[in-house]
This record gives structure tokens, C-alpha cells and sequence, in this order.
């Protein structure tokens, strides 16, 4: 097996609506990338108009997955139905582990300005997803970032140069980093073979293993345990997203992710029953 991780498959995120009508790319979670296992979703926001994010997120439920949000630009309050509140400001994380459920809401704590940032699902083995659900914030100053003289990461999930992110997950050990490469500049970045996964370039184009990819495109990768990261001519930033897979069989029915259909008209019957 080559070292060196390359594209496999390029595709664009989408434009979508999701919650109380606010406007997203969906990159994972498409007709054209249903998922990459063991990501189930991801959602790039990013707008500076009020009226495409205003609304939020209201209450909804959710089960069977963890979900990763990360701030770029903006303000976005958390509350959910086990009593935990957060509010998210440019450069922090969170971090929900909604197990057998619960009931979140994400609304915007702002009226103007750039809305920026992600929603990663990672899906939980079996085994997890009726575990108790689990909360953490996570602020920017405590995130690593790793700093070259043309390029940094900053490490959300796994190991780099003796770091390691906050975002620990047991079974599919994630690891993700926002990688920001100036105009021509190059870097190396040592991940965990065997893991599947995919990179987002957010901004600029970038050329991953020589292959260029532009802004809003995500690049499927094969196996390795290095990835070829190089800025174009105005730099990049590109959002690597790995995990070990789970393959397992996935049941899906929008806020709810668990194995089987039975489970899934389990999920309805105990949130309509009030039981998250």
C-alpha cells in the first residue's frame, strides 16, 4: 500500500436549508455523498446576511450520532433538554455525544455580521448509541494550533507533532484539523492510516497528492498514512475529516441515526412519548 493518501472521488457541496429555513452547503450527507463512513453529515454555514441564519435552529431531537460544531465567525447559543448551555464564539467547539437522545436547539446570538462555521455528524457503533448523552464546550484558546513558517493546523481531533485535539471519541478515533497553507506553500500531514475519509478546501484551492481541488469541493481519500497538502496561488484552508470506520448497517430518518428501521420507529415512539 502507497504511503501517500490521494484523491478518489471530487464533489461539490450543495446549497440546502435546514432548520427554521437557514441557508448551508451541505458537503456530506447528499444524494451524491450519502456519507463516508463513519461521517454521517457535514454542513458549512456562512453568510453575511442576516436573513439566511436569523432563524436558527429551534428545538429538535436528535439520536444515535455525535455532532461536532465549529465556529469560524459569529455567535450560536446551545441549550438542550438535559439542561446544558453553551454559547459558541469565533474559534470554539462543541462537542454533543446525543446518544439515546435529547432535545437541542442553536440559535444565532447576533442580528448582523458573518455567520461562519461547520456541523460534522459522526455516527456511534451500536453498542453506544443508547448510552447516556454527553456535552462539552470546548474554547478556541484551548484548541491546539501548530504553527510553520508558511502554513498551521489546528487540531480539533487526533495527533500532530505532539498535540492532540480535544475531541476524543473511543471507537472511530476522529481526527480532524483545519489546515490554513499559504499561497504556494506545501505540507505533509501525517494521519492514521486505515482510517476513511474526506477533505474540504473552504477557501482558496489547494492540491491534495498534486490534484487540484477548488474552493467547496471535497475530496474523497484513499488510504495512507500522509497527506500532500499545497496552497494555489492565493493559499487555502482545508478541513480534513478522518474516522475508522464502523461498518455497520445504517438506519437513517432525519435526527435520528441507529441500525435498523425498528430502532428508528423506536426513536419516534420515545420522543413523541417524551422520553428524550
Amino acid at each position: 500500500m502507497t504511503t501517500q493518501r490521494s484523491v478518489t472521488r471530487l464533489v461539490r457541496g450543495l446549497p440546502a436549508t435546514d432548520g427554521a429555513g437557514v441557508k448551508l452547503t451541505r458537503v456530506l450527507g447528499t444524494q451524491a455523498l450519502p456519507e463516508v463512513d463513519p461521517f454521517l453529515m457535514l454542513d458549512e454555514f456562512r453568510s453575511d446576511d442576516p436573513q439566511a441564519y436569523i432563524a436558527g435552529f429551534p428545538d429538535h431531537p436528535h439520536r444515535g450520532f455525535e455532532t461536532i460544531t465549529y465556529m469560524l465567525a459569529g455567535r450560536m447559543r446551545h441549550k438542550d433538554s438535559k439542561g446544558n448551555e453553551g454559547l459558541l464564539g469565533p474559534g470554539d467547539v462543541q462537542w454533543m455525544t446525543t446518544a439515546r437522545g435529547l432535545v437541542h436547539s442553536e440559535m444565532p446570538e447576533q442580528e448582523d455580521g458573518l455567520m461562519q462555521g461547520f456541523q460534522l455528524w459522526l455516527n456511534l457503533p451500536a453498542r453506544e448509541k443508547m448510552l447516556d448523552p454527553q456535552y462539552k464546550d470546548v474554547p478556541a484558546n484551548t484548541i491546539p494550533v501548530v504553527r510553520h513558517s508558511d502554513a498551521w493546523v489546528k487540531l480539533l481531533a487526533g495527533t500532530y507533532q505532539g498535540q492532540t485535539g480535544p475531541i476524543q471519541s473511543p471507537t472511530t478515533k476522529p481526527f480532524i484539523a483545519d489546515v490554513s497553507l499559504d499561497g504556494g506553500a506545501g505540507l505533509t500531514l501525517p494521519v492514521p492510516a486505515g482510517h476513511a475519509g474526506f477533505a474540504y478546501v473552504f477557501d482558496g484551492d489547494a492540491l491534495i497528492n498534486g490534484q487540484s481541488v477548488a474552493r467547496g469541493q471535497a475530496a474523497v481519500l484513499s488510504d495512507g498514512a500522509e497527506l500532500p497538502l499545497s496552497g494555489g496561488l492565493d493559499g487555502a484552508r482545508v478541513l480534513v475529516v478522518l474516522g475508522q470506520a464502523l461498518k455497520e448497517p445504517i438506519a437513517r430518518h432525519g435526527p435520528f441515526v441507529m441500525n435498523t428501521p425498528q430502532e428508528i420507529y423506536q426513536a419516534f415512539a420515545d420522543y413523541q412519548a417524551g422520553r428524550f
